[in-house]
């Protein structure tokens, strides 16, 4: 066999590798516009879509079980540590009962009274992590701004000067 000697065209072959080439390619853009709505349609790279999924389950976690006024379970989310109470002393920087005070229904330094419901309406990377407009109770303005750390799952406040309107992303 030479060089001009070539094979014949077998049709249902190319065919085959047709279909098989545009239902990969299909499928890989099915799959891109899935991760994007469940990782909340972020408008963000997206190397940091699973950022944007872990980071608003752990908030919504949270806000539930504060919700629920289990603060315990609160807490556990909030230092991404569940069993907290074994060694209360690695939480020495934000004890339990400093957290008590800020989230418990009767809470001086609430804000937003019991909270009943939420609704994150923004969330935009920050460097290294997740930066969260949270509105609670319904409310249409000051949203509660919470920072999600991926490197250890940790929710903080987010840094007073450091704030997301949740009013400039509609």
């Amino acid at each position: 066999m030479t060089l001009l000697d070539a094979p014949a065209f077998d049709e249902a072959r190319a065919r085959r590798n047709r279909i098989l080439g545009w239902s990969a390619f299909s499928t890989v853009v099915v799959l891109f516009i899935a991760s994007w709505f469940v990782s909340g349609q972020p408008i963000d790279w997206p190397w940091n879509w699973p950022n944007h999924f872990f980071g608003r389950s752990a908030a919504n976690h949270f806000l539930a079980a504060v919700e629920r006024n289990d603060l315990a379970a609160a807490y556990g989310i909030w230092t991404h540590d569940k069993d907290w109470q074994q060694h209360p002393a690695q939480h020495a920087i934000y004890p339990f009962p400093r957290f008590e005070e800020d989230w418990g229904p009767t809470s001086p330094d609430n804000d937003y009274g019991v909270i009943q419901s939420h609704r994150i309406a923004a969330a935009r990377m920050y460097g290294n992590s997740l930066l969260m407009a949270i509105l609670i109770n319904g409310r249409k303005s000051k949203a509660l701004n919470l920072e999600y750390d991926p490197h250890d799952g940790t929710l903080s406040y987010a840094p007073p000067d450091v704030e997301i309107d949740p009013e400039s992303y509609k």
